[in-house]
């Protein structure tokens, strides 16, 4: 691992864990998934700093080592902690990186704050343009059923929901894509998250709405996600978001699962540093 500063009391009302690898290089703020942490970015910290950026991955409220406040896990105030993050660290010139929820942070970030701190943006593996199946949104990848399936999997028993999710996760095909140590880190990481938060920011990211914060999105942007994605699915999530942004870029990872970041990780963090690059 890289050897990485950790900055604390970032936040007036709730401290978020921020691990910066500081550096005159671009910033490269990476946004994890749920229910997560930070730390699930280590495939690519090591490689994004020899490539000679500066890395800065935060915990979401609710999760890893950041505070666990009993409110605040809406899109609006997740994107506000993101903000105050950028505006704190004072960093300029920013490629944000939002993996599956973090995907939506990134949308919402384009709506509240445009673009005066943002470089370039990544959508990898991200829940927009939005998830939740209904009459308007007939597309969307997640039915009531299914959402309904998870909530009350993860109130009756976290260990083996999270196990369940994880296996999902990792998954293309019904073949696990990691080695089961790796798969044993996600879980890990998973029982750091607050219940409450898991279940705000599950709700969360299944009925928020991203159509209309996606146009706002004007700064280049990649689309990378897998095409054997079972959580959340390519055709209803990257597929979409890929057209709705005018002039992104798309890169389908074959055979890729949800978690393509640790599976397929060379080839996403080439995929990455080249449009890093550009």
């Amino acid at each position: 691992m890289t050897e990485i500063t950790a900055h604390h009391g970032l936040f007036r009302s709730t401290n978020l864990h921020v691990d910066d690898t500081g550096g005159a290089g671009r910033p490269v703020v990476l946004i994890h998934g749920w229910p997560l942490s930070g730390e699930s970015w280590s495939e690519q910290v090591p490689a994004l700093t020899a490539a000679g950026y500066r890395v800065v991955t935060y915990d979401r409220r609710g999760f890893g080592r950041s505070d666990k406040p009993g409110s605040g896990y809406d899109y609006d105030t997740l994107t506000e902690d993101l903000h105050t993050l950028l505006t704190e660290l004072d960093l300029q010139d920013v490629t944000l990186v939002g993996f599956s929820m973090g995907g939506g942070e990134v949308a919402r970030y384009a709506t509240k704050y445009g673009s005066e701190r943002v470089r370039s943006v990544v959508f990898a593996a991200a829940v927009p343009p939005y998830l939740m199946k209904s009459d308007d949104n007939p597309d969307g990848p997640l039915d009531q059923e299914a959402a309904d399936g998870m909530e009350s999997g993860l109130k009756q028993d976290e260990d083996a929901f999270y196990d369940q999710f994880t296996t999902a996760f990792f998954s293309a095909d019904g073949e696990l894509k990691v080695t089961e140590e790796q798969r044993q880190q996600a879980i890990a990481l998973a029982h750091q998250a607050d219940t409450n938060a898991a279940l705000k920011c599950m709700e969360a990211f299944a009925t928020t709405d991203f159509r209309d914060d996606l146009p706002h999105v004007t700064v280049p942007t990649l689309v990378i996600h897998g095409d054997a994605d079972g959580t959340v699915p390519f055709e209803g999530s990257g597929k979409r978001t890929h057209e709705a942004v005018a002039g992104s870029e798309l890169h389908v990872v074959q055979g890729g699962p949800h978690g393509l970041n640790v599976s397929h990780a060379d080839e996403f963090n080439r995929v990455l540093i080249d449009f890093l690059g550009r």
